[in-house]
């Protein structure tokens, strides 16, 4: 009989199957393009036969694996997937494939799936960025495969989202507790909270915009002047690539091959450079500034309108308190979200989330009620 520890273990194994094996079959389910669709039931059977060895597993100890029902994140992803599309969760599954890559290693009983999930890995991360080009060389695919880790984290829009609203909660949030511990009446606190929301939401977008706007300008004067050198010296562009392939493993022979190839098309040689030497993606160059800046402004008050509300339709301390636990829950929704890419649980991530926030409302309604008590 395992002992405790390792049944504990083979549940975490399981959980962690099933929820990947759902997430690609809903994957599967929405996806236009029959490649991807089909590549996207290739992971799902993959994950449901790691997920069979530790449900066998149970059984043998005497367990039964069938009451492992989906976690909160599973189905909330499910949604996400279902609502907006691949595109918007795959950065995320994408880095949590690539977190979870080595979660077998130093299990003996685990077999190839380490190998299996180093695999999954870099082909959802592939997906995530647009895939490789079938016609190029394999060490030219290696590249295009392996350059995603430098763009995983900017590209994620669900993280985005998430933080854009959480910015906007708990800003407003402790604005308005620190008002109202200063004694203030129902009709300032609520104008503070308008203009607060106002006033961050046009900081947050003005803010994006520049951030964006200053990304894209230096990207396109690198990647011109790329192409510049790529024109004026293409032998010393040449040796560029052969010694980026060389440092993704092929030999000095293969590397020099391949790099031969990309330059027979400037436009793909330029690609590659802009990737793997800039760490640019050239089909974005830092985004839209315009539309970030529209989504940092929807966001950041959509999370700042939750503390504001209660004060349209109450007032005194019935408002406060109303504020406190809609802004909770808000905190607590946020928190699960979080739980998508940050691995913990989808509880422990929305207890934190409405601890902290309470900490720092609690701590900005004691300094207004303080300078509120100097003042007056």
């Amino acid at each position: 009989m395992a002992s405790r520890r390792e049944v504990e273990r083979y549940k975490a194994n399981l959980s962690d199957e099933l929820h990947s094996a759902a997430l690609y079959e809903t994957l599967a389910k929405v996806e236009q393009d029959g490649a991807r669709k089909q590549v996207y039931s290739e992971l799902a059977r993959s994950e449901r036969d790691h997920a069979q060895v530790w449900a066998d597993k149970l059984r043998a100890n005497g367990l039964d694996p069938k009451g492992t029902g989906q976690a909160v994140k599973t189905r909330l992803m499910k949604g996400l997937v279902r609502l907006f599309g691949a595109g918007f969760v795959l950065p995320t599954l994408a880095a949590a494939e690539y977190a979870d890559r080595n979660k077998y290693q130093g299990q003996p009983d685990a077999g190839r799936m380490s190998a299996d999930e180093h695999h999954h890995a870099a082909m959802v991360q592939a997906l995530a960025h647009g895939g490789g080009d079938a016609s190029l060389a394999p060490g030219a695919r290696i590249a295009a495969a392996e350059s995603w880790h430098k763009g995983a984290g900017s590209g994620n829009d669900l993280r985005a989202a998430v933080l854009g609203a959480n910015d906007g909660l708990v800003s407003n949030f402790c604005l308005i507790m620190g008002v109202a511990g200063a004694g203030t009446g129902n009709k300032a606190i609520l104008l503070t909270g308008l203009a607060g929301l106002i006033a961050g939401a046009c900081s947050m977008a003005l803010g994006e915009w520049l951030s964006v706007t200053n990304a894209r300008e230096l990207a396109s004067t690198q990647v011109a002047k790329e192409a510049q050198e790529l024109e004026e010296s293409p032998e010393a562009e040449e040796h560029e690539l052969a010694l980026i392939y060389r440092a993704k493993g092929l030999d000095a022979g293969e590397a020099k091959r391949v790099a031969s190839q990309m330059m027979r098309d400037k436009s793909k040689a330029l690609d590659t450079l802009t990737r793997e030497e800039l760490g640019l993606d050239p089909a974005e160059l830092g985004g839209n500034p315009w539309s970030a800046a529209g989504v940092s402004f929807c966001l950041f008050s959509v999370g700042a309108i939750f503390p504001v509300m209660p004060f349209l339709w109450t007032h005194g301390y019935s408002a406060i308190m109303q504020c406190v636990v809609l802004s909770m829950l808000a905190l607590a929704s946020i928190g699960v979200f979080t739980s998508l890419f940050n691995g913990r649980s989808a509880g422990f991530s929305a207890l934190r989330q409405v601890v902290i926030g309470l900490i720092a409302a609690a701590f900005t309604f004691g300094v207004g009620r303080l300078l509120g008590v100097s003042v007056s």
